[in-house]
């Protein structure tokens, strides 16, 4: 008998098909796709105690039951229909991830890789934010932003002849029925920077996959809050080169979705220095506004952010990350540092 068992055992492991269906390959994190699942019995016996295991890291499937075991006749086909959710952001396999199969006399249990495993290419969650926590102290650079995107060079004064034609301003001048020009009134820091830490810790994906989504989530809310009211910023990471994106309103923001989701984060960043690139070649010291987003926070990182904040900008640190990091909180003066940790949702924390 139990050579019969281990006989039945193989000829499962041989004649056992599954099939697998995903409504999108494309996916977006935390949205459900359908996801469609066949057990079919191909031999002339019937297949009994058969039982699948799922990939469960990164991903579920709704309402399925679990640790069932199946049996199927000659020529059965189960099928069961539902929908699957992925977690985080990136490429990875889902669905089935192991078939279990149990001989009749319950001596024996063989566990074996479903062969044909698919992967799902998942974007970033798009997260959409009325407030930014803890930005009240920075409300009037925001707001002076706003001002300046939908009406530059606001202080007017009586056309002189001689004046440039170009500096007239004409909303003004049908207001009061008179030549108005653009008064400028020096040089004013203007403009909003977002710096993006890019580097990759650890090298395994249960590690970094959950950190990464959560950094690219809370960039693209971040976008999406400024975008929406038409406030242009300019977005800085490092590849082999700072790279830049200037968004200049809601119009532009799909574009900038799309690149943010095909960002690859690398093992060899270097977030301070890629600041320093950025100070050098004169795109960083005209900001008012300057948001940092990383996962680690350091001695460097703060006496970057200290200098800024000394040089007139106002600094908003994100930290995503679990540590504590209530020291560099209290050594924040003239600085925002706000902690975002990563498993948890980013309303309330961004």
């Amino acid at each position: 008998m139990p050579v019969l068992s281990l006989a039945y055992i193989s000829c499962v492991y041989f004649r056992f098909k599954i099939y697998q269906e995903l409504g999108s390959r494309n996916m977006v994190c935390g949205q459900p796709e359908d996801y469609t699942f066949i057990l079919q019995n191909e031999n002339f016996f019937a297949f009994s105690g058969v039982g699948v295991k799922l990939f469960s890291d990164f991903s579920y499937v709704e309402e399925l039951p679990g640790d069932t075991e199946y049996e199927l006749l000659p020529g059965d086909r189960f099928t069961y229909k539902t929908r699957l959710v992925c977690r985080y952001r990136g490429e990875y396999e889902v669905g089935i991830k192991e078939v279990v199969v149990t001989d009749f006399l319950r001596l024996f249990r063989l566990c074996y890789a479903n062969p044909g495993t698919i992967k799902a290419l998942v974007r970033p969650k798009l997260v959409r934010l009325d407030t930014l926590k803890g930005l009240e102290e920075f409300q009037a650079p925001l707001q002076r932003e706003l001002l300046r995107g939908e009406e530059p060079d606001i202080f007017v004064r009586n056309y002189i002849e001689g004046d440039s034609l170009k500096q007239i301003h004409w909303k003004s001048t049908a207001r009061q029925g008179q030549l108005l020009t653009r008064e400028r009134m020096g040089e004013e820091k203007q403009g909003i920077s977002v710096f993006c830490d890019m580097n990759r810790f650890g090298k395994k994906a249960e590690k970094y996959l959950p950190l990464e989504n959560r950094m690219l989530e809370a960039l693209l809310a971040l976008g999406y809050f400024l975008a929406r009211r038409e406030m242009g910023f300019s977005v800085y990471y490092a590849q082999a080169e700072p790279v830049r994106k200037f968004v200049k309103g809601v119009k532009d923001f799909d574009g900038f979705y799309q690149s943010v989701a095909e960002i690859v984060f690398g093992e060899n960043g270097d977030f301070p220095r890629m600041v320093g690139q950025v100070a050098a070649r004169g795109g960083l010291w005209d900001s008012r506004l300057v948001f940092f987003l990383l996962h680690e926070l350091d001695h460097r990182v703060m006496e970057m952010t200290e200098k800024l904040a000394a040089g007139g900008m106002s600094v908003v640190v994100y930290a995503v990350t679990d540590n504590d990091i209530r020291e560099y909180i209290r050594q924040g003066v003239g600085r925002r540092i706000l902690q975002i940790p990563i498993e948890e949702s980013l309303e309330g924390r961004l």
